[in-house]
């Protein structure tokens, strides 16, 4: 929570952040958004509700609309479309009383307000879901989740796909059953203020809440599902089960179930039954005013639900799903009725929409394994409850329980649309997350190259601190530490890099560098072997796994392991310096000439090469062309002190003490701090004061 949290904070502004100011803005913006609206006439199944239905004049006695359907007929009439919203009508019967008749301004104003009052209470909903549920000593609901909780309800407040709900004075239905779903839903998590003088949860409220999702019901048929999404975050949030754990002992029969929270929850299971009676009572008055016959839809309403084959209607409820999660995504195209053929059968796997409703059940197959596999609690209670939001407000509309009189209709997706708001929080969130992971990253490597290493650490610290295990940025800021001999710090980060990703290669060569700096001889060649093995072209390994050697005085498995990198790359021009210097240290000067040349030929610009064999030959007297190479080294690296203080050797003893005093001179001149040169010099010095005495 607070990872996703702390995503966002560049986007939500902390000023917005308290609960007034963010319903506020809520609000507004939501008013903003569908005010247009307002002037709009009577269209649609307005007339037939609204204007044509006798339930909204006075003539017709209050009771009869407990009695009559959504259209104002009879429902035990074989005509009647069996939907009964009584609330609704009531709704519109008061507007009619107050606005003096059919005047739809006052309508239309009714519906702006509802979604606007309906947003502000989502930042309520979307705290808790993102959250959690927790009280303040007083008993106030507190907001753990601000930033999370205002972008959802922004989202929701200006969807587009709710324009059928708000925009339509029929809408309405949807608008107040979703009022009273989220009602129930709050009521039912003020059952668990721990001021409660019941104990552990309040009876009245949860009881509230099933009255209240009756009420969501009797203004919308899909209102009643309320007390799933109840029951759903009853098991996720308050008793803290993992669904997973449950599902693998009872297909395992596992004993240790008996032991399980949720049976030893014997207030979980109270409330559960407290649901379910609820919702079955609930439906079971429903069923008896409704009577037992289902509506009379046509062909025409609905026609996958009238195919004679069960795959064709499978495959075409699926394909009917994805447009839904579609029009979700990218609200593109709105339609006020797909009915009339608007969206052809899918009669065959050879129809190229299949790919869509595949494409909508890997997302949702790839949702559901995180939410019920992944590690993070906070992750599998937030992708579940935005599952549950989406999914179960849903169901009445799938065409899985009964036939529903429509293809696909943007009203029913009013609140599964909060569900969507959820999940594209938190995957924004995440992004947003592994996108600052990102940028610490770059600018760190950014600021490592221009030489900065105090702003880089800084950056690669916050990079490992947003994610712990990102490995490159731990690389980068043990070689800064091994740079700057903080040696101790640099070995745990890489020790932890190679522990998290056991085949970064790169990694374990440094952390066998830091080890050889440690003198942890050992330790630093398996962690060099390993490298390799992992990447078995790495020159660059190779040529630090010689340094140790070299350092152990293993010149054999140091010269084997430069050659295997000059083999593997052959311009690795340290790999060649370091066998040219080693062999000029144990006196082989014939192979050390022979590797100098070989190493010439191949980078023969390279003036530390020159500089190294130049060196040899000066020892094996072979001073013509020792000089030749010390002066082009020279001419490429005109500064360098190192290389005017050899040729001067060079001259000394060749005997051209002139040249030398003059090359000991630019040496010292360019490097005061030089010893040898020093010494050097000083013994030219002398011999020169004694030749000028015998001239003398």
């Amino acid at each position: 929570m607070a990872d996703l949290e702390a995503s966002l904070d560049h986007i939500i502004p902390s000023s917005v952040l308290p609960p007034f100011r963010a319903k506020l803005v809520v609000g507004f913006i939501s008013l903003v958004c569908f005010a247009r609206s307002y002037d709009g006439d009577f269209v649609f199944d307005d007339s037939e509700a609204i204007v044509n239905n006798k339930d909204l004049q006075a003539e017709t006695p209050l009771g009869d609309l407990w009695h009559h359907d959504f259209w104002g007929s009879r429902l035990s009439s074989n005509t009647s479309h069996k939907s009964y919203r009584p609330l609704t009508v009531l709704t519109f019967r008061i507007n009619y009383y107050l606005s003096g008749g059919f005047h739809p301004m006052s309508f239309h104003m009714v519906n702006i307000l509802l979604h606007s009052g309906i947003s502000v209470l989502m930042v309520d909903v979307f705290s808790v879901l993102f959250g959690g549920l927790q009280y303040s000593s007083k008993g106030r609901r507190l907001n753990l989740a601000p930033r999370s909780s205002l972008l959802a309800a922004l989202l929701f407040a200006v969807h587009p796909v709710h324009t059928e709900c708000v925009a339509g004075v029929v809408g309405r239905a949807d608008l107040l059953g979703a009022l009273f779903f989220l009602l129930s839903f709050l009521g039912y998590c003020k059952a668990f203020r721990e001021s409660n003088k019941e104990g552990p949860y309040s009876t009245f409220w949860v009881l509230l809440s099933i009255l209240l999702g009756a009420m969501a019901m009797l203004c919308k048929e899909q209102g009643i599902t309320v007390l799933g999404l109840n029951a759903v975050f009853d098991i996720l949030v308050i008793s803290k089960l993992n669904v997973l754990e449950i599902v693998q002992k009872v297909l395992h029969k596992d004993k240790l179930l008996q032991n399980n929270g949720m049976l030893r929850n014997g207030g979980l299971l109270f409330r559960m039954t407290l649901l379910a009676l609820g919702g079955a009572g609930v439906l079971y008055m429903r069923w008896k005013i409704m009577g037992t016959g289902p509506p009379p839809f046509t062909e025409v309403d609905n026609p996958a639900s009238f195919a004679d084959s069960t795959l064709v209607r499978a495959v075409n409820y699926n394909y009917y799903y994805s447009l839904n999660a579609w029009l979700l995504l990218c609200p593109w195209w709105l339609c006020f009725d797909w009915s009339m053929g608007c969206i052809p059968l899918i009669k065959s796997v050879g129809d190229w929409r299949v790919i869509a409703l595949a494409a909508l059940w890997f997302c949702l197959i790839g949702l559901m394994r995180q939410a019920l596999c992944s590690e993070d609690s906070h992750k599998r209670r937030v992708l579940m409850l935005g599952l549950g939001f989406l999914i179960i407000p849903f169901l009445p509309a799938s065409n899985l329980f009964f036939r529903v009189g429509f293809v696909v209709a943007e009203r029913v997706l009013y609140l599964p649309s909060a569900g969507y708001c959820i999940l594209l929080t938190f995957g924004f969130g995440a992004l947003s997350k592994h996108t600052k992971k990102k940028v610490h990253y770059n600018v760190g490597k950014n600021l490592a190259d221009k030489g900065n290493q105090t702003a880089a650490i800084r950056y690669y610290r916050e990079a490992v601190r947003l994610n712990p295990k990102y490995v490159h940025a731990m690389n980068n800021l043990g070689n800064i530490l091994k740079e700057r001999n903080e040696l101790q710090e640099a070995e745990e980060l890489l020790s932890l890099a190679v522990q998290i990703q056991p085949d970064f290669a790169a990694a374990w060569m440094n952390l066998g560098i830091v080890q050889n700096s440690l003198k942890q001889f050992k330790a630093a060649e398996r962690s060099y072997r390993t490298a390799i093995k992992h990447r078995r072209k790495y020159p660059d390994c190779y040529y630090n796994l010689g340094r140790l050697y070299a350092d152990l005085n293993r010149h054999a498995d140091a010269l084997n392991a430069w050659r295997n990198a000059t083999v593997l790359k052959p311009e690795h021009s340290l790999a060649w310096n370091n066998m040219i210097i080693l062999l000029d240290n144990t006196g082989n000067l014939a192979q050390a000439e022979a590797v100098g040349r070989e190493a010439l030929e191949l980078i023969p610009n390279d003036h530390s090469l020159m500089f190294s064999l130049a060196n040899v030959l000066g020892k094996s007297q072979k001073y013509k062309e020792s000089e030749a190479l010390f002066l082009k080294a020279i001419k490429a690296h005109p500064n360098a002190a190192s290389y005017h203080g050899n040729l001067a050797v060079l001259y000394h003893r060749w005997g051209h003490l002139d040249l030398a005093k003059k090359h000991y001179e630019i040496s010292l001149q360019l490097d005061p701090t030089a010893s040898g040169t020093k010494e050097n010099y000083g013994l030219l010095r002398r011999k020169l004061e004694q030749m000028q005495k015998k001239d003398v």
